[in-house]
This record gives C-alpha cells, sequence and structure tokens, in this order.
C-alpha cells in the first residue's frame, strides 16, 4: 500500500481513494505476462544491440543500447521503461526504434539493486520503482542521456525520448528537466509539475487511451500550461483503449490504436529530430 501511495504521489496524482491503492498495490503484485513473440528479432542482422553499463551518481547503470549496424550520423533516442523495468518487451521497442533508424538506449532504473535480468519477482521491481523518489529517477535518466549524446554515431544536437506508463511520466519530467531534448513521446504519462511546464524545450506528443480516466483527468490543465508557455505539443487520445494499450504483451493490448500510435510516433520524431 504504501509503495503504491508514494509511487503515485511521486508521479503528482494526489487524492487517490483507499480502494484505487488497494487496486494498484494488487496490480503491482500480478505476474508479468508472458511475453508474445517480439516484433524486432533480438539477432536482427540489420542491428547491433547489447547491454552496456557505466558509471554515474556512485553506482553502476545498465542499459540496452541498439543502434542501425553502418549508422555513422543519426539521432538518438532514449526509450524509458514502465514500472516493471527493463522487460523484453521494452528491449523490443528499442529495436523497432533503430529499425527506423536512430540510435536507441534503454536504461534500466533497477540497476541500483543489481538490474531487472536479476530480479524475477516484479512486484520487487514496482516497489522499489514506486519508494524511490522521482528526481532520483530523473537525475538517472540525465546520467542516460549523457552516454546517448556520447555514443558514436549520434548527431549529439538531437536527442529523444520516448516512455510508457511510469516512464511516459517520466518522459514528461524529463522534458521539464533536459533543454537538450528536441522531441519527447510520453504514452499515457501522469502530467509533471504543472509550474516546471516553461522548461520544457522539446516538442511533445503525449499519446493516451480513451477509457484511462485517472491519468486524462490531469489532461486539461497540462493542457493549459503548454499553450501559456507556448510549448510546441500535440495530444492524441485513443478512444476505446485503456491505459498500457501499446504493449503488446499486456492484456490492454489493443493492435489499431498501438499501431498508429507507433506511426504518429515515428512521425513526430521525423520532424522534430
Amino acid at each position: 500500500m504504501g509503495g503504491a501511495r508514494t509511487l503515485l504521489a511521486s508521479l503528482g496524482i494526489a487524492g487517490v481513494s483507499t480502494a484505487e491503492l488497494v487496486q494498484a498495490q494488487e496490480a503491482v503484485a500480478q505476474a508479468t505476462p508472458p511475453q508474445g513473440q517480439p516484433l524486432v528479432d533480438p539477432n536482427d542482422p540489420a542491428l547491433e544491440a547489447e547491454m552496456i553499463e557505466y558509471q554515474a551518481r556512485g553506482f553502476t547503470h545498465m542499459a540496452y543500447r541498439v543502434r542501425p549496424k553502418g549508422v555513422t550520423a543519426t539521432p538518438g533516442i532514449l526509450v524509458i521503461h514502465e514500472n516493471r523495468g527493463l522487460q523484453p518487451h521494452i528491449q523490443d521497442v528499442a529495436r523497432r526504434v533503430a529499425k527506423a533508424g536512430y540510435i536507441a538506449l534503454a536504461p534500466d532504473l533497477i540497476s541500483r539493486i543489481g538490474g531487472t535480468a536479476r530480479i524475477t519477482d516484479t512486484a520487487q521491481i514496482s516497489s522499489f520503482l514506486a519508494q524511490t523518489p522521482a528526481e532520483e529517477h530523473v537525475a538517472n535518466l540525465l546520467e542516460a542521456l549523457k552516454v546517448l549524446k556520447a555514443t558514436p554515431g549520434i548527431q549529439a544536437d538531437r536527442l529523444g525520448a520516448v516512455g510508457f506508463c511510469f516512464g511516459g511520466g517520466l518522459t514528461w519530467r524529463l522534458a521539464t528537466e533536459s533543454p537538450e531534448l528536441k522531441a519527447a513521446v510520453p504514452f499515457y504519462g501522469p502530467a509533471p509539475d504543472l509550474a516546471k511546464v516553461p522548461g520544457i524545450k522539446a516538442a511533445v506528443l503525449g499519446i493516451y487511451g480513451g477509457n484511462d480516466a485517472r491519468i486524462n483527468a490531469g489532461i486539461p490543465a497540462l493542457e493549459e500550461a503548454l499553450k501559456r508557455a507556448n510549448i510546441r505539443y500535440q495530444i492524441k487520445i485513443y478512444e476505446g483503449a485503456n491505459h498500457a494499450f501499446h504493449n503488446d504483451t499486456g492484456a490492454n493490448y489493443k493492435k489499431d490504436a498501438a499501431e498508429d500510435a507507433w506511426r504518429m510516433t515515428l512521425e513526430w520524431f521525423r520532424t522534430h529530430l
């Protein structure tokens, strides 16, 4: 219960009922859905994919990096995972980004306790992420952005980010803290601190499911803040879609919405990176 409350509070969601917190805690405790076939083969011969390690903030960080083979100059995109850590699905998303021609880096925000691959209990992963202040997650993402920026073949002035659920909220927060981001696509992410919205320099495409009432409740105030700050943005809501509709390994997957949202994501990056 405390972990769920901490997560919701850290992402700016207040006033949640006890019943909703119980539901959130139960959702965290569920097993990860069986993994389907990835859309991009981990051994795709056109890609170079690897787990990397780097030192920052006093501990070893892990991340999954994917690049198109032979690339010499291309933008880089940070891929920010859900609250179950760096699961195979998110690695697949990173490969999709690379197949579109970008260098992708998916940092493992569980690195401080050994990394996602070493923890079989996804409830433990979710609990750790929930009890870690959002500011620490953002600090770790800023370090990952430095690593991405320093990757050979990166066009260092053309950096983007995409994130999902928990990672969608962090994508919004990262955009308020990193003026280096040129484009960001948060999927169903809770709104950031509205007072920090004027700090956004990226063009932001916010993607949401029409049935995701709790998250969507924050959209009107967020849009008002974006307009006041003259931020380049677009909000796309897919009617009939639930939270996490893009995850093709999860129960809420909605194929038509997921495919169109990914099309829009790639168009957004092509336009703004």
